[in-house]
């Protein structure tokens, strides 16, 4: 980490900063909700990623979008050693829809 960043953990994280994760815009063919999904995963921890699925949902995203691959955000991260909370968020989610 560079000298003149200060590193963030236990900082809380207004509604405000989580709704920023529905700005972002792929560079490439990914759809928009899949990479949505994947920037809110790397860029939030659990607890709040879990206040972004509603806020996702009411804009009007796809939690099941998938890329040429098929592959859906599930398929994509459910391999990482920190992806299982979120993969049950996503899946408590889908299934409340």
């Amino acid at each position: 980490m560079r000298k003149d960043k200060k590193q963030v953990i236990g900082e809380d994280v207004g509604d405000e900063q989580i709704k920023l994760f529905l700005d972002v815009e792929p560079g490439d063919d990914t759809p928009p909700s899949l990479h949505k999904l994947i920037k809110a995963y790397r860029g939030l921890r659990i607890d709040d990623f879990e206040r972004f699925i509603p806020f996702f949902v009411e804009a009007g995203y796809d939690l099941e979008a998938k890329d040429a691959n098929g592959n859906d955000f599930v398929a994509l991260i459910q391999d990482q050693r920190q992806a299982e909370p979120y993969v049950a968020a996503i899946r408590q989610a889908v299934g409340a829809a």
